[in-house]
């Protein structure tokens, strides 16, 4: 027998070896799933030499975890030690031993847990309060201050601090109220138990607020009670959600029948629902919410409203006392330091807006390349420090968590490949986290290459970070279209990370993530005979269709990008909606438009398109304000 024969033979049996543990493992996932024990033993067997092999031994430990040994688990424990199936193990464990209160074992283990869910972080304070640790009860208080359903571990420290007096009424009321903003009524009526009987919402009342607020509302004459005046809230905050005018006209008579600290709080949601619909009034109202010694404190979300009002409006002394009045971390967020730097130079305060711009231009990120422009600088990228050396990188190949993740791509389970990946790599250092995302880029695993190499904190790649596969396949299209290339590159990396078969919730399919409706009357367009959705998931029929309908929107949209990109991904009509009376500026429609994705979308779009253009280098390149432009005033 030859060499080479005997070679290929060696290399044909390691591949039926590998796709069998491939498909023995995913039958052990099946198994488990259905809690069949005895078909897990069989398969985990099987698997001892497969490189999932600890997956196996994990879903086999798993299925007799509450009568398995302590020194069965900890063998598991040590044996995978700082793996993520051992933190998985272990937080599995831990919410036995919380719930069975084995507070000696739980004590030894918990600090070991990286992943802490709430449920584990409860039953760690439970044990804390147990042992009279005085310095729990401001942990729990940060806990209980919610409009989420928490735990049962959860409901029980609370318990414990109410018993204690630690958590009042008014806690209570400030907890009710966060739930009816966010439209949780069931976490209101759980917590209504808390308050005194003589205190307690009507919950007839509040079934009937919440079936149809309009008409509860207008049965309403007199209220007398705190839990009445309450309901009364929460129907006008439900009525605000559809309806500003509706719920301002009814507000305005019985606004008489609230406290000056209630009046803010309605006040407040009532500037934020307006802001949110780019309400010229929002201003004027936010002014009345904050206004006085009664004032009621604005959210995280509330502040950043009233400072994109002040932005919208123009009135840049406004936004500076917006922001002045923002939590100190909030102030700290890139977005807010510049635009108060922009309302600084307004002011003719150019030193203290530099001392702002100058260390947020050294940041990679919209907010750090529109700084960089103020400062008169255009973008530059670092020059690639580190050369990730053939060695390193076959190095990195044999990592295990790497390894464990290759396999559970090759087998196309992502969401679980995408856990050991992020698990493997988070404590990496840069040269480290340049290798796998060399390696990832070997495997033509594209969104791990980029979420990767954005990782690194000195040393950069930014061909990594802005990763730029399938130029072949673009290229006519592009022509064809005639579109610019780092736009779409900005465009694409945003909406897929390069993932060709990637489908999203909402139905959206491939690298430019298509909705089949949208294909499909793309692919009518452009006379595609015989069309079927599985089509859209092809990279060449996916760029062709993706581009064309790009082109549209920006046909339909000044050949605007910013609003071509805000209408890739809210529709074209919104876009439109979006922009005001007057001339707008780019960057501050931006910043102003009402849905969190899309505003976080474009921003990153744009962002994207500068260093893909650095990257391509291309002459003549835009500035990103030149990107943002100027946005005409509606027709």
């Amino acid at each position: 027998m030859s060499k080479v024969f005997a070679g290929l033979l060696l290399a044909f049996w390691a591949q039926l070896l590998v796709a069998g543990g491939d498909e023995d493992y995913l039958k052990i996932r099946e198994a488990f799933r259905m809690g069949n024990a005895a078909r897990v033993a069989e398969y985990a067997e099987r698997m001892k030499r497969h490189v999932l092999s600890p997956y196996a031994e994990y879903f086999q430990l798993r299925l007799s975890l509450t009568t398995a040994d302590t020194g069965t688990i900890r063998a598991f424990l040590a044996r995978y030690d700082n793996s993520l199936v051992a933190d998985r193990l272990r937080g599995d464990w831990l919410q036995i031993l919380g719930k069975r209160q084995q507070w000696a074992t739980f004590a030894e283990e918990y600090p070991k847990l990286v992943s802490r869910e709430d449920s584990l972080q409860c039953y760690a304070l439970q044990h804390r309060l147990a042992a009279g640790d005085k310095t729990a009860g401001t942990e729990v208080r940060s806990l209980w201050f919610t409009g989420r359903d928490m735990p049962a571990s959860c409901v029980a420290v609370f318990d414990s601090l109410i018993r204690a007096g630690a958590i009042s009424a008014e806690d209570v009321w400030t907890r009710i109220r966060l739930a009816f903003e966010a439209g949780n009524t069931g976490v209101a009526k759980s917590i209504n138990k808390y308050l005194p009987r003589q205190q307690a919402l009507d919950l007839q009342k509040l079934g009937a607020a919440a079936k149809d607020a309009r008409r509860f509302l207008d049965r309403q004459a007199t209220f007398k009670s705190r839990a009445d005046r309450e309901v009364v809230l929460f129907a006008l905050l439900r009525l605000l959600r559809s309806e500003t005018n509706q719920a301002f006209a009814r507000w305005h008579k019985m606004r008489g029948q609230f406290s000056e600290v209630d009046q803010s709080y309605f006040m407040g949601n009532l500037a934020y629902w307006a802001a949110i619909r780019q309400d010229t009034r929002a201003m004027n109202w936010f002014m009345e919410a904050t206004r006085g010694k009664h004032a009621y404190p604005l959210s995280e979300t509330k502040h950043a409203w009233k400072a994109r009002v002040a932005l919208r409006e123009g009135n840049w002394k406004f936004l500076l006392d917006s922001i002045s009045q923002m939590p100190a971390a909030m102030q700290q967020e890139d977005v807010w330091r510049y635009w108060r730097a922009r309302a600084l130079k307004i002011s003719k305060k150019n030193v203290e807006a530099n001392a702002l711009l100058i260390p947020l231009s050294h940041e990679h990120s919209f907010y750090g390349q529109m700084a960089r422009e103020e400062l008169g600088e255009m973008l530059s990228v670092p020059a690639t420090e580190y050369q990730v050396k053939p060695q390193e990188i076959h190095r990195m190949e044999q990592n295990p968590g790497i390894r464990r993740a290759l396999a559970l791509y090759r087998m196309n389970q992502r969401v679980e490949a995408n856990r050991e990946w992020i698990w493997t790599v988070q404590h990496f250092s840069d040269a480290q986290l340049l290798a796998a995302a060399k390696v990832a880029q070997r495997y033509g695993i594209y969104d791990r290459v980029i979420n990767t190499a954005i990782r690194t904190v000195n040393h950069h790649d930014f061909n990594l970070r802005y990763l730029a596969p399938y130029r072949e396949q673009m290229r006519p299209v592009l022509q064809q279209q005639q579109l610019d290339e780092a736009f779409v590159y900005g465009l694409i990396r945003q909406e897929s990370r390069f993932i060709a078969d990637i489908k999203s919730g909402a139905g959206a399919i491939g690298l430019m993530q298509l909705m089949p409706a949208t294909a499909k009357w793309v692919a009518g367009k452009l006379g595609v005979r015989d069309f079927h959705t599985s089509l859209v998931s092809d990279i060449n029929t996916n760029l062709q269709l993706g581009t064309y309908y790009l082109k549209h929107v920006l046909d339909q949209l000044d050949d605007q990008p910013l609003l071509a990109a805000a209408a890739y991904n809210a529709g074209p009509g919104r876009a439109r909606q979006w922009k005001d009376t007057r001339p707008l500026e780019g960057a501050i429609y931006a910043e102003t438009i009402p849905f969190n994705e899309t505003r976080d979308y474009v921003k990153v779009v744009l962002s994207n398109s500068m260093y893909y253009a650095n990257n391509f280098e291309q002459l003549d390149r835009p500035t990103l304000k030149q990107r943002l432009g100027i946005v005409a005033p509606k027709r």
